[in-house]
């Protein structure tokens, strides 16, 4: 036992203290491992130091520190009467902002841009939080209800028919367009040195369009006959409001299914109802203000948010269609993406300005900001085309097949299935092309529409505010609202992008 106690090792000192870990983490770690670990990050963190000091200093500098922020005219934001070098003249922003919000809008109208605007941040929270319920209804009045009540309520002005009377009167149009193209042919034939296969086609062109003529007969005495009643709205309204409550019964299934359908129907004519008799619709409406009195961030936030919301299902139909198997459509949207991708964004909008109005009948006319907000549709979606369509070819092949092995039919596999993945695919994609459209929107004003930056060089022009920084303030202050803006969207995209990743995270 006294051997055994005698062999066995007790430390009688203890060991020295050990050194502490390096920190790798909060800002000393970040210092540590990313700043300063090796000769290249140390004299990148230098160089980026400089950059920022020689940058963001000056830019707060200008901002706030040497800037004025309170005077009546441009004798505030003067070296010799401030006292210092003038930075930033906010008075002149102050003073302008109206005209930069709203343009040349009347004053006294200016409520309308205002409401448009409440019900626009209303309707479009709740689509943007997951968590609130309803966002099929949500959906439907933003994307359908809203814009027909934003066009009446910031353009003005009523209706005089509905439903029935602006179905004819473009089945009357078409019919005019084709009796006329026939016309033309017919009046060149008589100089022409084919006359003979003028004359043919121009026959054929002109009996085709009698016989739509007789065909549409029906609805356009219809139409007549409702317009000549006391109160012309609300009876077009009414046979219209029947017309589609009964198809909607058929297509839903009749007596048995139908019902669901019906009532859908019944209460969105009853919503309809009510918008046009609170807005007086049927009465002349609101006063007109025509789009030239428009401007601003009104105009940027109309032509981003139009050409953002609907060049997104023109992309989406056209990637479809370029994987379609049938050769007409698939033709169709491979050269209508590639001339759209092939033509400078202004060229689209100085054609769709100035040459559209060329190509359509004498009688119809197109408003010039509709003009360009279709051009820049028709442009956006097909960029957006190019984005989905490599969403769609990095989805295997095996989730379309196994779709097609529980039956679901086509659109079915592509609605439910397919297009949902892609379109998660590529969310960085669509909204690098929102922010390149929101920023793009500054091109209108070369086809004589005051957006956000038009409004503001229109605002130099006032002596009153001619002063060394009133440009580089005006400038400013709309850099900080592209941002906010921009900004904005690439968070929201982050988010999204993380909540449909959830499979995919650490």
């Amino acid at each position: 036992m006294t051997d055994i106690t005698s062999s066995s090792f007790v430390r009688q000192d203890l060991l020295a203290e050990r050194p502490a870990p390096v920190k790798t983490t909060g800002f000393i770690g970040l210092v540590r491992t990313r700043l300063f670990n090796s000769p290249t990050n140390i004299l990148l963190t230098i160089l980026g130091a400089l950059l920022l000091w020689f940058t963001i200093v000056p830019s707060v500098k200008f901002l706030m520190v040497d800037a004025v922020w309170s005077g009546q005219d441009r004798t505030a934001c003067l070296t010799e009467n401030a006292g210092f070098a003038v930075g930033a003249c906010w008075p002149y922003i102050q003073a302008k902002l109206p005209q930069l919000i709203y343009g040349f809008y009347p004053e006294a109208e200016r409520w309308r841009v205002n409401l448009t605007l409440l019900l626009a941040v209303v309707l479009l929270l709740p689509l943007l939080i997951p968590r609130l319920p309803a966002k099929g209804l949500n959906a439907s009045l933003f994307f359908v209800a809203f814009p027909l009540v934003a066009f009446f309520l910031l353009h003005g002005g009523g209706i005089k028919g509905f439903g029935l009377s602006w179905t004819a009167g473009l089945l009357q149009l078409f019919d005019e367009s084709i009796i006329g193209a026939g016309q033309a042919l017919l009046n060149l034939s008589k100089t022409s040195a084919v006359a003979p296969l003028l004359w043919v086609v121009g026959s054929l062109v002109v009996l085709v369009g009698t016989a739509i003529s007789w065909l549409i007969f029906p609805l356009t005495w219809l139409r007549d006959y409702v317009q000549g009643m006391g109160q012309p709205v609300w009876a077009d309204f009414a046979v219209t409001a029947a017309i589609v409550c009964l198809i909607a019964f058929v297509l839903g299934g009749g007596v048995r299914t139908g019902g669901r359908a019906l009532a859908s129907s019944i209460a969105t004519f009853i919503a309809v109802a009510i918008v046009i008799k609170l807005m007086g619709l049927d009465r002349g409406g609101l006063p007109l203000v025509t789009t030239n009195l428009w401007g601003g961030l009104l105009v940027t936030l109309v032509v981003s948010v139009t050409g953002i919301v609907t060049s997104l299902p023109i992309g989406i139909a056209l990637a479809l269609g370029r994987r379609s198997t049938i050769p007409l459509i698939r033709i169709f949207s491979i050269a209508f993406i590639e001339f759209w991708r092939g033509v400078p964004l202004i060229t689209v909008l100085f054609f769709a300005t100035y040459m559209l109005p060329l190509f359509l009948p004498g009688n119809f006319t197109v408003d010039g900001l509709v003009r360009a907000l279709i051009g820049i549709a028709l442009f956006t979606g097909a960029y957006q085309a190019e984005n989905v369509r490599g969403g769609l070819a990095a989805i295997p092949r095996g989730q379309g097949e196994a779709a097609a092995a529980l039956g679901l039919s086509w659109w079915k596999t592509t609605s439910l299935i397919v297009l949902p993945q892609a379109l998660r695919h590529v969310i960085p994609n669509l909204v690098n092309s929102f922010i390149s459209l929101f920023k793009d929107t500054s091109l209108v004003s070369i086809v004589a529409l005051f957006d956000l930056l038009g409004s503001l060089r229109a605002s130099f022009s006032d002596p009153k505010w001619s002063t060394p920084s009133t440009a580089f303030t005006g400038f400013a202050f709309a850099g900080i609202i592209y941002f906010i803006f921009c900004f904005g969207m690439s968070r929201y995209s982050l988010f999204v992008e993380h909540r449909l990743n959830a499979h995919r995270r650490n």
